[in-house]
């Protein structure tokens, strides 16, 4: 439940903070007052797309902060928010900031988060229905989707989309091997022949490198024999000047004079370790100067066997240290191909048996949608008698083909049909002439669907080309949806405004010099004056004031006849949604104010 909303420097609103509690609260104001402002304040709340036109002129930054209360929050939304690492408190706090150059950040309790999702967590927490959503309404993707969330059949579309994504990963697997086997014949004879050559080779990991290190060494034999014995000649070989032969005389020294002061001992044992160390480095570089004795067919081999192996190099198109790894990759190749007659057939069975376990789980989210579709059908049609469309009937089609392939959704073809005339048959939603039948038909099924969830319902002048009779049903359909959990509702109706539990005015206001939008909670007469602005004209009549206050009256008493006969879901004034006759508490009057 959205509990507190913030607005700072967002289109015409300077700042504005707006308390807001369960059951119908209806925006009303001046048309361009700025009412639709806050729904999409919303919206960009819920991860709409939002660009630096938000951004009221002369601020740096557009922020809005939304408070949602989790104490009653559905399994789904605590499933996300555990996933994501966000859950353990009762509130979450969500947060964007707009800036002026059009950068979009957006927070989930103080943690920065991807635009994408803010949208997921918006999915889970408003339901936004615009006034023009019967457009979207005549689309098929958007049946399917209103008839499963009506019937909560998520998780069945769920796992259907499972087994749709393990039949199409195996189907690409199968025509990949398939492809593989059309141009088999001629694969295997390449690849047996680059194979057979690379194998001819008989290269082992490291000796590219290593055999390009011995080239070198072999190509620049004399220097290094020179170096080796000239360092050789310095260390051991003049018996007067060599390093050996200082050292020794130093340690001869050394060992006298020690007998004299014992200090002088501490030296002896590194001058030791020292002789010993020049002594090894010469043997080394002896043995080293040996092996530089000319070998000039090991030169040649040396070169022989690198220019085999850079020639391979080139023709695969790799370096030389890389051919030990690309002759196992082709190896592998060649082995799949040959096996590739029994891995078809493997697959073809696993893909078959995908195919089978999708079609079971299809046909019973078929048969979920079937029966959802006949209560869904029985709920519109009774809707449609209150809404100026006596005799009425609407229906929701499923129907599936047998020749279409696998889909993510299931094998279903949704389709609404509805006549608003007794005795002419339905026809397809999207063929109804009358957009005003189609704007009413369409709140009839936002409200059948949206009471079957427990986010925050936002209704944009859903109520738009209506009134008389058909506006005060529509108000009582939406009171009854606040009763069962919250509903906010913009609207220009005071047969809708009438039934709301709490009344919110969207005011403009301007210096001549800037133009702001502020909100003020109605009670008592001041809810009563704003009706009457709502029915009457330019001035306000005492008998336009009467008329609110029987309306006001009316409402009321109507709620609580409803509430005591027990055919709501709870009683009028409920908080919270309940059912079973669950005992509820009386909500508190929203409240807002401009700081």
């Amino acid at each position: 439940m959205l509990t507190h909303l913030q607005i700072r420097d967002f289109a015409i609103i300077d700042a504005v903070e707006l308390e807001l509690r369960p059951g119908l609260t209806v925006l009303t104001g001046e048309t361009g007052a700025g009412k639709s402002i806050l729904v999409e304040a919303l919206q960009l709340i819920a991860g709409g797309r939002a660009g630096a036109e938000v951004v009221r002129h002369g601020a740096e930054r557009a922020e809005i902060a939304a408070t949602f209360e989790l104490s009653q929050a559905p399994r789904e939304l605590r499933q996300w928010l555990d996933d994501q690492s966000l859950a353990g408190g009762t509130e979450l706090v969500v947060r964007r900031v707009i800036g002026s150059d059009g950068r979009s950040r957006a927070y989930l309790n103080g943690q920065s988060v991807p635009v994408q999702l803010l949208r997921e967590a918006g999915s889970l927490l408003i339901d936004i229905h615009g006034q023009h959503e019967f457009q979207s309404l005549t689309r098929g993707a958007a049946q399917r989707e209103l008839l499963d969330g009506y019937g909560s059949l998520t998780a069945s579309v769920g796992q259907v989309g499972i087994a749709h994504r393990v039949w199409l990963e195996l189907l690409n697997r199968t025509l990949a091997v398939e492809g593989q086997a059309r141009d088999r014949d001629s694969k295997l004879e390449l690849l047996r022949y680059q194979v057979q050559e690379l194998r001819a080779l008989q290269l082992k990991p490291g000796e590219a490198e290593a055999l390009a290190e011995e080239a070198g060494r072999l190509a620049n034999r004399g220097r290094l024999a020179g170096g080796a014995q000239a360092a050789l000649d310095a260390l051991y070989g003049d018996e007067q000047v060599s390093a050996h032969a200082m050292m020794s005389r130093a340690l001869q020294s050394l060992r006298s004079l020690a007998a004299l002061d014992s200090k002088l001992g501490a030296v002896l044992p590194l001058l030791e370790e020292a002789t010993v160390q020049v002594s090894e480095a010469a043997r080394e570089l002896e043995r080293y100067g040996e092996s530089l004795e000319p070998d000039s067919a090991r030169q040649e081999e040396v070169q022989r066997r690198l220019a085999a192996i850079e020639e391979l190099a080139r023709k695969h198109h790799v370096t030389p240290a890389e051919l030990p790894a690309h002759s196992g990759r082709l190896a592998a190749d060649l082995e799949a191909i040959e096996r590739a007659d029994s891995d078809l057939a493997d697959l073809r069975r696993e893909l078959a048996n995908a195919l089978q376990a999708y079609r079971a789980q299809a046909q019973q989210l078929s048969g979920k949608r079937m029966a959802t579709a006949r209560v869904l059908a029985r709920d519109i049609s009774a809707r449609m008698q209150t809404l100026g469309m006596a005799g009425g009937r609407f229906e929701a089609d499923v129907s599936q083909d047998g020749n279409a392939d696998p889909a993510q959704h299931g094998i279903d073809q949704i389709e609404f049909r509805v006549t608003a005339n007794p005795g002419s048959p339905p026809r397809a939603l999207a063929k109804v002439a009358s957009g005003g039948e189609l704007a009413r038909l369409s709140l009839a099924v936002q409200v059948a669907c949206a009471s079957q969830e427990s986010r925050c319902m936002v209704f944009d002048e859903v109520d738009a080309g209506i009134g008389g009779a058909v506006a005060e049903i529509v108000g009582r359909e939406l009171r009854a949806l606040g009763v069962r959990g919250q509903v906010l509702c913009v609207t220009h109706l005071p047969q809708v405004a009438c039934q709301a539990h709490h009344h919110l005015r969207v005011i403009k206001q301007s210096d001549g010099r800037a133009t702001r939008t502020t909100l003020a909670a109605l009670e008592g007469d001041e809810r009563i004056e704003e009706l009457a602005r709502m029915l009457g004209g330019v001035e306000i009549t005492s008998k336009a004031r009467e008329h609110a206050r029987d309306m006001l009256s009316a409402a009321t008493l109507a709620g609580s006849k409803t509430a005591a006969a027990g055919t709501g879901a709870a009683a009028e004034g409920a908080e919270s949604s309940g059912k079973g006759g669950d005992t509820v508490r009386q909500p508190r009057p929203g409240t807002a104010r401009r700081r």
